[in-house]
């Protein structure tokens, strides 16, 4: 792997693209800085070889250009307290100030370039574009395995014209490691736990894992497209109809592997989508009318908690329920439990698959009880689907 361990950076201008696609709250404070903190050794590692740094980023899905609320400027005080040391802000990621800021840094110094995605050619994957970043500095490094799935300008396009000079950061030398050792190095028992809401989301991740794991556990709303499927009343819960007999051929499919699927036996029900809603539990299937599912109910967290307790190896993928609702967090709660319990008693490698597995990892305050955390919730399902991500691909070729 080309990863900048292999390079001293004195007196080199390194354009690195990182993904400090962060939340930020109404007034413009981040609300989650893990991303931030993540890239954090590689860019250290760079000021300390004697190199100077430019930094690329998206920050929200701006429409058709400049707007100020996904402006990189907000990031830029809280960037500047986390590497100490004031960092520069170009206006522009392109352009004349971006080309006379990044000819003035001088080693030791960070330069943060505005928002990638002001212009449409960053996710066009322009080449024109791509050259104009890449004119800024001499060495590039990607550092953002977030956005690692897009063959962007910033991401894929940029590597071509640095055919010497081109590295994995830290962040992503290590997420490709842990990535790795998941889908081709799995310790046996192997299982996968796989939530959120939509089955469509997940199709070739479930079905590629059928031919690597040994259990896989399916919570969340798409448990209850399975649940239709086999013939069960759901009442108003989430419904992918158009899915139903893909869910059936999956289970067949899992059943002539050897796979075991274990879908939930009860569910924690609500009269209406609200924290304080009425709730009560009941048996998978057996929903009322005008009722829905927002989370596993006791018997299937017993269920679910045996099966991961006893694993080696743990990839999980979406929650059990509506966690971001306090009354209706007690099944991913569990869930996560059970994966720190694994982790640390019964050595398992337990591996957080970005997105909402991992916000659900940091509520309950246990991102340091598990392996790892990715970052990248996207490119790791990619990854895992057994795809080349192209921002992997233009470092390695």
């Amino acid at each position: 792997m080309n990863t900048i361990d292999q390079f001293d950076f004195k007196d080199k201008k390194a354009l690195v693209r990182v993904d400090f696609n962060v939340p930020l709250d109404k007034d413009f404070n981040i609300t989650d800085d893990k991303r931030m903190r993540a890239a954090l050794p590689t860019i250290n590692k760079i000021l300390n070889d004697g190199g100077s740094v430019i930094l690329m980023s998206h920050l929200g899905r701006p429409k058709g250009g400049p707007e100020a609320k996904y402006s990189l400027k907000h990031i830029l005080g809280d960037l500047s307290r986390m590497l100490d040391l004031e960092v520069k802000f170009a206006e522009d990621c392109i352009g004349q100030e971006a080309i006379d800021k990044a000819a003035n840094l001088v080693p030791g110094q960070v330069l943060l370039l505005e928002n990638l995605r002001f212009y449409k050619e960053e996710e066009e994957g322009n080449k024109e574009f791509a050259g104009k970043l890449a004119s800024l500095g001499n060495v590039y490094v990607n550092d953002a395995f977030g956005t690692a799935h897009r063959a962007h300008a910033s991401t894929a396009i940029v590597a071509e014209f640095f055919p010497t000079s081109k590295f994995f950061g830290y962040l992503m030398a290590e997420e490709l490691k842990n990535a790795e050792k998941v889908n081709h190095h799995a310790v046996k028992p192997f299982t996968a736990i796989m939530g959120g809401a939509k089955v469509s989301d997940k199709i070739l991740l479930i079905e590629s894992l059928l031919d690597k794991v040994d259990h896989l556990i399916i919570g969340g709303g798409m448990a209850y497209t399975f649940a239709k499927a086999q013939g069960g009343e759901i009442g108003t819960s989430l419904l992918e109809e158009d899915r139903m007999p893909l869910c059936l051929e999956l289970l067949e499919k899992a059943k002539a592997k050897g796979v075991q699927i274990h879908l939930p036996l009860d569910t924690v029900i609500a009269d209406k989508f609200d924290n304080n809603a009425a709730k009560q539990n009941v048996d998978t299937g057996k929903i009322p009318q005008d009722w829905m599912g927002l989370d596993i109910g006791p018997k299937t967290i017993a269920l679910f908690t045996d099966v991961i307790k006893q694993s080696k190896t743990l990839l999980w993928n979406g929650p059990m329920g509506v966690f971001e609702m306090d009354n209706f967090a007690h099944g991913t709660r569990a869930i996560a439990d059970a994966v720190v319990a694994a982790t640390r008693e019964n050595d398992a490698f337990s591996l957080i698959g970005g997105g909402d597995s991992a916000a659900a990892i940091a509520k309950f305050n246990l991102e340091d009880q598990v392996s790892y955390v990715s970052t990248g919730g996207g490119a790791l399902l990619e990854y895992m689907e057994g795809k080349e991500l192209p921002g992997v691909k233009a470092i390695n070729s």
